[in-house]
């Protein structure tokens, strides 16, 4: 930073902190006093100084240089507080607004039932415009403009404050592209920065952001303030431009101004300049005064009444660190006392919305029921790479811990969220997702967006709303992300346990069905798409009719319904599914709706009285025609079913009862498969891909959301599956925590007290044990066809000998069972039905004749031992395509299910029940879980037992402070870390002795060694781990600086290599071409000689005209006849023409030489007065027996041979001879 410290005074001298008034992004608001005059005013502290950086300073410049306008606060200076321990503080000393902002005034008018004035809001707005034309004629935007950065003066003032993310414009860059500022007031440009890196903006984002001030003023919040910020970023540019919430209350000037400041092309966007002109801003001239006198009267009668209410909306920026307050009750394993006030401890800090407490390395995270604004990117940046105890405790350290282990030892980890149903785990695990994703920084920005897609989808289908929970997982899940060796997410699977799918055809009373389907209602209702789908668009379908719910109503207007469509819709086009199977899977949610209201009616024939047909036809046609198969056979595989018996098939007709549960099993199956079939086709568009990284180098992070502990006023079967799944989470919490590490410390021979835990294995063993236990049980009655609900009981009571079970008194079909959680009663009506879960042959049959593909590939894959859809695809044979003819003409049916089963589809799985799935489900999910390191994340909601959520928290405090949580190998404890006490090149035995060499170079304390293991307090890990960080950076900067040496190197040795042959190119080259030439010379000149030697004819002179040419010094004669124009010789003389006496005198013209042989364009002639032809032509006057003797008609050029040289710069001036046709006479 450019501000020099030593530069800056001490404000000890000059001020004095007289309260707290505010809490800023960055550090605390205070009231001081000027201890010379009694000044007031107020001072932002930055503490600690390592956190200034280059915002810090454009404040400062800000402040300093335009802070002279009536509507900007006035700074008074800064300045530095040297601080030994903390690092020291700066001061930024303001002009002190004790009116407060704009914000809080308005919140209190609307808390009295009253409201600002359209005047008063003008002149507010005027006020802020005046202040943004000075900072924008000056090159600044505000970037944050909000209600709580427009502060108030008792006198009326109204002054911009908070410059801490303004920008600085120059002439060579008009406009900005960083995404900073408050989520609900940022301009639509602001926020497309942060996806689109060319994207750009100028000053007239703080318009928008004023447009948005005035609904604030005149509403009190600004739009989409009930959204998640994250959520409201992502509205923000898709939505139209908000108004105001009545519109009617207002005047049009009003709302034409909103409309100028919120067009969402800022380029037609008006400045505040052009905004200063609007009519209802004018009419604040000339009322200016009055309108100051009357919100000085608004301020003054707030603050007699003291209403003051504070917001939450934290603004996103760019600073790379924030100042966030930390205490050390951040850890209860800290607490000096561990009794029941505990509970009270923690009670203080969720007061305090400090919702986040470790104990030791578990997180517990209480629900806040609210919109909390510590999960921005900011956050992200904040919690990454730092030891835990730098940073309040946070559900994004829990996700940075499980990386850094990740990255660090190449293993895999996994994060288990657990807590009773409402308690926030949902949340938590998205919170954890997007942390992971902001860790693992792929290169591939569109695979990040898929993945934080993926939980959203999954959840419309799995997720619905119940008694105690809006938003309650219905199913299972474990999403595992996969990461490169590097840290680098590559990909991502979910594995999907226990679909609630008899939620699909019942809900309890106060609950509802799956999210999809009145998202989906909602969606094709707004599209006139109800038709295309065979859907009412008056009467709700059954599957969704509540009596105490207008479903309708809510379709129809719930914005909410309408905008989680076209999300899902967005969710499905980003991770990759066609819009063929979007429209498929649309179709089948749509038939299922449709099959809930298929109708049956008993009919009596003359044979048979409990036959059922179909009355109204029009839904079953619907369900038949949306499934892509025959209405015919739909309506005969419900209302009868074939067995064969011995070799003969047997028709049986089915009773009203019995065929309403054909149609429910059918649409149960058809959810429960479409939604494995969604989570199977997730998985394989965001599986890794292998060119990037082998499977086998690849490491995971998984991340369990499973459905709550459940406890209703009645439970049923679905409750029991829950509970008992919760039961096994908590014993793998158990083992971890307590059992696995006293065993430990048994075998090590470690001396650690004992911690006394509530072990609930006896409770799994009576749920899970065989023969005698629960679910065994249950599945022998299920196999009894006369079985009924109470042999149920009966069984139970006669085989679940233990204090876990017992049967209320006067109370029917019911049992208790005392869980880890507390007391729960179950109703066992329905139990066996729902159990067996059966869906006849005849069903499966008629659905794989669809000529919907994707109905085909549902019912043709078969089921895994979980109950899920198999990954693998199966053929679809040709009778799997087309019904048998026996089928179709409902006499003689055949089991085709025989002959169209899939090979893996064996008669026992077709057999399995929902209480076997259930128990091969937790095996699986276990066998994920352990190959993890694990780290635990308890959610808690405020309102839980009392008494028992001490008595855990208790046990898990003492275990954590006096126990072991790290057990670690001699071998690998020193191949871990023995960077740390040995150089990098030594490779230390894997002793004991080395590995206490490590802890002492580490400078630990209160490990203890066992006879093969190193045992560490949780904090010690992390403490190694860091140390261990530092020592790779160290070696990873060593290496940096190596091998750009290194390459600096190779690169002049190959620079010189290239160099050198280069040269001996151009050598080569220039050799080759000189040779060429020689030989075209030697050529031309053996040509010359040869036509010179071949002119044996005498040159006679003709009484036309001599002309005589000079070029170049030379001498050349060309005679003309005047009978025909034809060279007959050229002759060229080396003599100079000033020494040429007997030509001075000739008569004729001199003209310039025309050469005989035609040359190439740009061609110089050739000149023959070079060494090489002088040296040619000398050879030749000596070899005379080789030149033809001149005779006497050529006297004339024995004159000229003779002739002494003269001077060529005198012939040069001497003037040229007459042009003559006359003979040529020469003097004497």
């Amino acid at each position: 930073i450019m501000i020099g410290m030593e530069n800056l005074g001490d404000p000890s001298g000059n001020w004095d902190i007289v309260e707290t008034i505010g809490k800023g992004t960055y550090g605390k608001v205070y009231r001081v006093t000027n201890k010379k005059d009694g000044s007031e005013a107020a001072v932002k502290v930055l503490d600690p100084i390592n956190d200034v950086d280059e915002e810090i300073e454009a404040e400062y410049n800000i402040l300093r240089s335009l802070s002279n306008h009536p509507n900007v606060v006035k700074f008074y200076g800064m300045f530095y507080k040297s601080d030994d321990l903390s690092g020291g503080q700066l001061w930024l000393v303001l002009e002190l607004c004790n009116g407060g902002s704009v914000t809080e005034l308005i919140k209190g008018l609307l808390m009295r039932g009253q409201r600002l004035q359209e005047p008063v809001i003008s002149y507010i707005l005027y006020s802020a415009l005046l202040g943004l034309q000075h900072l924008h004629n000056n090159r600044i935007i505000h970037r944050d403009v909000k209600g709580n950065n427009i502060l108030l003066t008792t006198e009326g003032g109204v002054k911009l404050v908070d410059f801490g993310v303004s920008a600085q414009l120059t002439s060579a860059r008009l406009r900005r592209n960083t995404s900073v500022g408050t989520p609900f007031w940022m301009a639509p440009e602001v926020i497309a920065c942060e996806q689109q890196y060319d994207y750009s903006y100028d000053a007239r984002c703080d318009v928008w952001s004023l447009g948005i001030t005035a609904i604030e003023l005149a509403d009190g919040d600004p739009p989409l303030a009930e959204l998640h910020p994250v959520k409201a970023l992502f509205k923000i540019p898709r939505n139209p431009s908000p108004t105001l919430r009545v519109p009617e209350q207002w005047c049009r000037s009003f709302i034409h101004f909103i409309g100028q400041c919120l067009i969402k092309d800022f380029e037609a966007r008006p400045s505040v300049t052009h905004l200063l002109e609007h009519p209802f801003i004018k009419q604040v001239q000339g009322k200016d005064v009055a309108l100051r006198q009357q919100l000085a009267a608004l301020i003054q009668e707030q603050q007699e009444v003291g209403c003051r209410t504070k917001t939450k909306h934290e603004r996103i920026n760019t600073r790379k660190t924030l100042i966030i307050e930390r205490c050390p009750n951040d850890d209860l394993v800290n607490l000096e006392f561990l009794d029941e006030t505990i509970i009270s401890h923690l009670q203080k800090r969720y007061d305090e919305l400090q919702v986040y407490t470790y104990v030791g390395d578990i997180l517990i995270a209480l629900n806040p029921f609210q919109n909390l604004n510590i999960y921005s990117p900011q956050f992200s940046k904040l919690y990454h790479g730092l030891k835990r105890a730098d940073n309040p405790p946070h559900i994004f350290a829990t996700a940075d811990a499980a990386y850094q282990g990740m990255v660090t030892f190449c293993k895999d980890q996994c994060i288990i969220i657990s807590g009773e149903s409402g308690a926030g785990k949902t949340e938590s695990a998205h919170l954890i997702v997007q942390h992971l994703t902001f860790l693992g920084k792929a290169n591939n920005r569109t695979l990040r967006e898929k993945i934080l897609q993926v939980n959203p989808l999954v959840e419309a289908f799995g997720n619905a709303c119940t008694a105690i929970n809006d938003n309650s997982s219905r199913f299972g899940k474990y999403l595992e992300m996969k990461f490169t060796p590097t840290g680098a997410v590559i990909g991502a699977k979910i594995s999907e346990y226990l679909l609630e799918k008899s939620r699909v055809i019942k809900q309890a009373m106060g609950e509802k069905n799956f999210h999809i389907f009145y998202y989906i209602y909602a969606g094709l209702y707004h599209q006139d798409k109800l038709k295309t789908y065979r859907l009412p668009n008056k009467t709700p379908p059954r599957y969704i009719d509540s009596l105490h719910c207008k479903v309708m109503q809510d379709i129809v207007s719930s914005k909410l319904y309408k905008e989680q469509f076209d999300a899902i819709q967005e969710c499905f086009r980003n991770i990759g599914f066609t819009e063929e199977e979007v429209n498929s899977v649309y179709r089948i949610l749509s038939a299922i709706l449709n099959m809930g209201n298929i109708e049956f009616a008993a009919i009596t024939s003359q044979h048979q009285t409990d036959k059922s047909e179909v009355p109204n036809s029009e839904a079953l046609d619907n369900a038949a025609s949306l499934l892509s198969i025959g209405p015919e056979e739909l309506q005969e595989a419900l209302t009868s079913q074939c067995v064969v018996t011995r070799g003969e098939t047997i028709i049986r007709t089915n009773t009203v009862d019995k065929a309403v549960d054909v149609r429910d099993a059918m649409s149960k199956a058809l959810y429960g498969r479409l939604f494995s079939w969604i989570v199977n086709r997730i998985n394989t568009l965001l599986q890794p891909d292998m060119n990037i990284c082998a499977a086998e180098s690849g490491m995971n992070v998984g991340i369990l959301d499973i459905f709550g502990f459940e406890n209703f006023k009645k439970n049923s079967f679905e409750q029991l599956c829950i509970n008992i799944a919760n039961e096994q989470i908590q014993f793998y919490f158990n083992q971890h925590i307590f059992a696995l590490e006293q065993i430990e410390y048994q075998s090590e021979g470690v001396d650690a007290s004992l911690v006394e835990y509530e072990d609930n294995r006896p409770i799994l063993d009576m749920f899970l044990q065989k023969p005698m236990g629960l679910l065994s049980l249950l599945d022998e009655e299920s196999r009894f066809p006369q079985a009924t609900d109470q042999t149920l009981v009966d069984k139970f009571d006669d085989n679940l000998r233990c204090k876990y079970f017992w049967l209320p008194k006067r109370v029917e079909l019911c049992f208790g069972i005392q869980h880890y959680a507390g007391k729960v009663m179950y109703n066992v009506n329905g139990f066996l039905e729902k159990n067996r879960d059966t869906l006849p042959a005849d069903i499966v049959v008629v659905l794989r004749t669809s000529e919907n593909k994707l109905l085909q590939r549902l019912f043709s894959s078969p089921l895994t031992k979980t109950g899920n859809l198999a990954t693998s695809r199966v053929r679809v044979t040709a009778a799997s395509r087309s019904l048998p003819p026996q089928l179709s003409s409902g006499r003689t049916k055949v089991d085709t299910m025989e002959m169209m089963r899939h090979p893996e589809e064996t008669t026992n799985m077709r057999r399995q029940t929902v209480a076997s799935y259930f128990r091969y489900s937790l095996m699986d999910l276990l066998s994920k879980m352990v190959v993890g390191q694990p780290h635990f994340v308890r959610c808690i909601k405020p309102n839980d037992d009392r008494q028992a959520l001490c008595f855990w928290i208790l046990e898990t405090v003492n275990i954590r402070r006096q126990g072991y949580s790290h057990r670690i190998l001699f071998e690998e404890f020193v191949n871990r870390y023995y960077y740390l006490a040995f150089r990098a090149h030594q490779m230390p035995e894997t002793s004991k002795e080395n590995a206490v060499a490590i802890l002492q170079r580490a400078k630990l304390e209160d490990w203890v060694l066992g006879k093969t293991k190193v045992f560490l307090r949780y904090y010690h890990v992390e403490q190694l781990n860091l140390f261990l960080r530092e020592v790779m950076a160290r070696v990873v900067v060593i290496q940096a600086y190596t091998k750009g040496w290194l390459g600096a190197r190779r690169y002049r040795k190959e620079k010189e290599k290239r160099n050198r042959g280069a040269i001996i190119i151009q050598s080569a080259w220039r050799g080759y071409v000189a040779r060429q030439n020689l030989k075209q010379v030697k050529k031309e000149r053996e040509e010359a000689a040869v036509r010179i030697q071949s002119g044996n004819e005498m040159f006679t002179f003709s009484s036309d005209v001599l002309h005589t040419f000079k070029f170049e010094g030379r001498i050349c004669l060309l005679l003309l006849s005047s009978h025909f124009v034809s060279f007959w010789c050229l002759l060229f003389f080396s003599a100079q023409l000033d020494h040429c006496p007997h030509f001075s005198s000739v008569a004729g013209p001199v003209m310039k030489l025309q050469q005989r042989t035609p040359r190439r364009r740009g061609q110089q002639p050739k000149l023959l007065n070079s060494p090489e032809d002088s040296l040619y032509y000398n050879q030749l006057n000596v070899s005379s027996n080789q030149i033809k003797v001149l005779d006497g008609e050529d006297e004339y050029y024995k004159l000229l041979s003779t002739v002494e040289s003269i001077p060529e710069e005198d012939y040069a001036a001497a003037p040229s001879p007459a042009l003559s046709s006359g003979p040529l006479v020469s003097q004497s």
